[in-house]
C-alpha cells in the first residue's frame, strides 16, 4: 500500500478512538481489537469470506497502530491530518516566511495579523512542521515559508 493512501486513512477511527486519546488508551484499543481480529482466534466453522474480512481488519489494525503507536508517526500523522483540515476549509490567502512574522517572548510564539483584525499564531515547536495556520477569528489561511 502506497505511503499517500495509507496518510488518507483515519487511523484513530480505525482503534475506535479520538484523535486525544492518550497513548495508554490508544495501546488498549489496540490489543483488544487485534485480539479480536487475530487470524488464529477466528472460528473453523466462519465462511472463507468473513475469514478474509477478518484477516484484513487485523492488517489494518495493525497498520493504524504502526503509526500511532510511535509518538514520532503519529505526531508527523496528526500534523498531516490538520494540514488537510485546513486545506478543506477553503484557499490559501498569502505564503508568508516565518522571518516576517512577529516574534513574541512571552509565550514563545509567532504571529501575524489578518486583514480581519485576527491574529495567526504559531509556536516555536509547530513552526519547524507546520505549513499551514489558520487565523483565529475568520477563515483565512496562510501557508508558511521557511527561508533556505
Amino acid at each position: 500500500m502506497a505511503f499517500e493512501q495509507i496518510r488518507k486513512k483515519d487511523w484513530y477511527s480505525i482503534l475506535g478512538a479520538d484523535p486525544s486519546a492518550h497513548m495508554s488508551d490508544l495501546k488498549q484499543k489496540y490489543q483488544k481489537l487485534i485480539l479480536m481480529y487475530h487470524p488464529d482466534k477466528q472460528s473453523t466453522d466462519v465462511p472463507a469470506e468473513t475469514v478474509e474480512e477478518c484477516i484484513q481488519k487485523f492488517i489494518e489494525i495493525d497498520q493504524a497502530w504502526k503509526i500511532l503507536g510511535n509518538e514520532e508517526t503519529k505526531k508527523e500523522y496528526d500534523l498531516q491530518q490538520h494540514a488537510d483540515e485546513l486545506r478543506n476549509m477553503g484557499p490559501v490567502d498569502a505564503q508568508v516566511y516565518l522571518e516576517e512574522m512577529t516574534w513574541n517572548q512571552d509565550d514563545q510564539s509567532f504571529s501575524l495579523s489578518c486583514r480581519c483584525g485576527g491574529k495567526y499564531t504559531i509556536s516555536k515547536d509547530e513552526a519547524e512542521d507546520v505549513n499551514l495556520i489558520a487565523c483565529d477569528t475568520c477563515s483565512l489561511i496562510i501557508e508558511l515559508l521557511h527561508c533556505c
